[in-house]
């Protein structure tokens, strides 16, 4: 996303009380992004990584908790389809949990260390 069209889809959504960002772009890369701060303390970041899609990745303290995945179609949205999407994201469900795989054997378990009277055990007999 361009500078002009972040700082715009930033205003509306401003309008809409969404407490938005320009997100300046990072080394190498010119693309700007929006940032959403949320009221739990994380921050959704949109569209700065420079793909075509709209999907946003959901920060609290720099670490990831979260993600909307890319919207389908996304690439040719016009700006209030952005604003849209992004006003009425569902930032609360994390993405990218494993589902438990059928027939899987359990994890070995290791062998409990050995107390203080076994080992004692072991030097008396040897």
């Amino acid at each position: 996303m361009d500078e002009q069209r972040a700082r715009r889809v930033v205003e509306t959504l401003r309008g809409r009380n969404v407490f938005a960002h320009v997100k300046l772009p990072h080394a190498g890369i010119t693309q700007y992004g929006i940032r959403v701060v949320l009221p739990d303390g994380r921050e959704a970041i949109w569209d700065n990584d420079g793909t075509a899609g709209l999907e946003a990745q959901i920060m609290r303290n720099g670490v990831l908790v979260g993600f909307v995945p890319s919207i389908p179609g996304s690439e040719g949205f016009a700006d209030e389809q952005i604003i849209e999407a992004i006003a009425r994201a569902d930032y609360d469900q994390p993405i990218g949990r494993s589902r438990p795989v059928a027939n899987r054997r359990p994890a070995p378990v290791a062998p409990r260390p050995a107390g203080l009277a076994e080992r004692l055990r072991r030097t008396f007999r040897d």
